[in-house]
């Protein structure tokens, strides 16, 4: 069976924790996260946060991390992954406001 690749590009991330930016929901199936790439689009340095939602619970997979003006940060390389269940979600948030896009990498449905 062939891998079904699917990215989502997410522009100005919210500088809100209350009201994070949604980048993926698993729905139906389970995903694997194979890249998350974060690239300051500011004036100055930037701390992002991503997490995974589960039942209501949030679990860190960058916290606070800075990255500079200009600058990338690359969440999973060298062939990591994190698989998200169905009803799982990603979110993130930063501290500056319309200073961050992210591009989220997923094979979808890994398990049906």
């Amino acid at each position: 069976m062939a891998q079904d690749f699917e990215r989502t590009l997410n522009r100005n991330i919210s500088n809100t924790t209350s009201a994070a930016t949604s980048l993926r929901t698993a729905a139906d199936s389970d995903d694997a996260i194979i890249g998350i790439r974060c690239c300051n689009t500011g004036t100055g340095t930037v701390n992002v946060s991503v997490y995974v939602t589960n039942s209501s619970t949030d679990y860190f997979i960058q916290k606070d991390a800075p990255v500079i003006s200009g600058g990338a940060l690359e969440l999973i390389d060298g062939g990591s992954k994190v698989v998200l269940q169905s009803g799982d979600s990603v979110h993130a948030y930063t501290d500056t406001a319309s200073s961050l896009d992210i591009v989220l990498s997923v094979v979808d449905s890994i398990s049906t």
